[in-house]
């Protein structure tokens, strides 16, 4: 099986907040957009996102408008720090705070305009031992 492109469809009525909302704080551009639909790439094309009305005809079965809960997007920078900051100034309501994670991990997190969780992180030295209970022998 080959893809073309593999991205998560959020159903939602506020397609356009969260179109202006990824291109503006996340550098997301624009790859198509309509009145019901809109897809998103990162420059570089290394991630891509669709935001889709709940109320059009071509909605696959199943998806109901996205409540928030149950998914995440991550998105691992290289300085969690000046990301934080970068974010802060533009007015991005971060709501879990930058701290280190003793699973190795500097993050921070907030919310988009659908509720969509997006969780920002470095990777970096997790705490001596940490992960010896999680490993399988």
């Amino acid at each position: 099986m080959r893809f073309t492109d593999r991205y998560p469809l959020i159903v939602t009525s506020r397609k356009d907040e969260c179109r202006d909302f990824w291109v503006r704080h996340l550098g997301f551009e624009i790859g198509f957009d309509s009145t019901w639909f809109v897809w998103l790439h990162a420059p570089d094309h290394s991630a891509t996102i669709a935001f889709m009305t709940p109320d059009h005809p071509s909605a696959p079965p199943g998806p109901d408008e996205f409540s928030g809960k149950g998914m995440c997007f991550e998105m691992q920078v290289d300085d969690a720090d000046a990301t934080h900051a970068e974010l802060s100034r533009a007015g991005v309501p971060v709501t879990h705070a930058l701290r280190d994670e003793p699973f190795g991990q500097r993050r921070f997190g907030f919310a988009d305009p659908s509720g969509l969780w997006i969780d920002v992180c470095e990777q970096i030295a997790p705490a001596e031992g940490f992960w010896d209970r999680y490993m399988v022998a």
